[in-house]
């Protein structure tokens, strides 16, 4: 069962097992402030687990919570307000905190599909030297679920993260070998990031050997923008 029609919600289409229901149809625009929203995502949440009580209700939350910039948002409240929503109502539930999603198609504005868009228009490219962001292949974060799911991991709050976090340069400088092309830069001496702990999965990235940065976003690269620079960016 999936809830939802999002980048999230595509990854299990092809899901069979009746056991699990995949609730990705949450307010995902992190500058989010309308109440209805909330409200809705609240609503639907309460509705699923009521309809369907004895399967695991898998939430993909966000791992913004973490980021000191965005702790008193109205989306991060949300968010950790919902994660408690589901440990309350639900008897088996399974709730991973998403980082930084690259996959086929998704939100225009999203990071790579703005960076990459921005190639593809020769535009110059606002880069915060001190942001830094946890990117991560869709296809990465749908086995590592269900892995997870297979080995009847339950009742548990986890996060879905590469190894570790790319600088914006470091993002720019890839896609410029990818892409053979140089990227006009505007340097704004602003920007934050902050560290995932990802213990309980990060051997899959060792495992499938994807623990090389630099071959990993050239992974993604490959996978959502080559040739053309594909129409997932427009």
């Amino acid at each position: 069962m999936i809830i939802g029609n999002g980048l999230i919600a595509s990854l299990f289409k092809d899901y069979k097992k009746n056991d699990c229901v995949f609730f990705a149809s949450g307010v995902s625009n992190s500058l989010e402030t309308d109440e209805k929203q909330f409200l809705r995502e609240e609503n639907l949440i309460l509705e699923t687990i009521n309809m369907f009580p004895d399967l695991i209700f898998v939430y993909f939350s966000t791992c913004s919570i973490y980021d000191s910039t965005k702790k008193e948002s109205a989306y991060v409240l949300h968010k950790l307000k919902m994660e408690q929503l589901i440990k309350n109502n639900s008897r088996r539930w399974l709730i991973l905190r998403v980082s930084n999603a690259v996959g086929n198609g998704g939100n225009p504005h999203l990071l790579m599909n703005y960076l990459v868009r921005s190639v593809k228009n020769s535009e110059t490219i606002n880069v915060h030297t001190k942001a830094t962001r946890n990117l991560i292949d869709t296809a990465d974060i749908k086995a590592i679920c269900l892995n997870l799911i297979e080995n009847h991991t339950e009742n548990h709050i986890l996060n879905i993260a590469y190894l570790s976090n790319y600088s914006i340069i470091e993002i720019v400088e890839i896609m410029e070998q990818y892409f053979d092309k140089k990227i006009e830069l505007n340097l704004i001496k602003s920007g934050s990031g902050y560290d995932i702990e990802i213990s309980e999965i990060e051997n899959y990235f060792f495992k499938n050997h994807l623990d090389n940065k630099e071959k990993y976003l050239k992974k993604i690269l490959d996978n959502y923008y080559s040739d053309k620079l594909c129409n997932n960016i427009n």
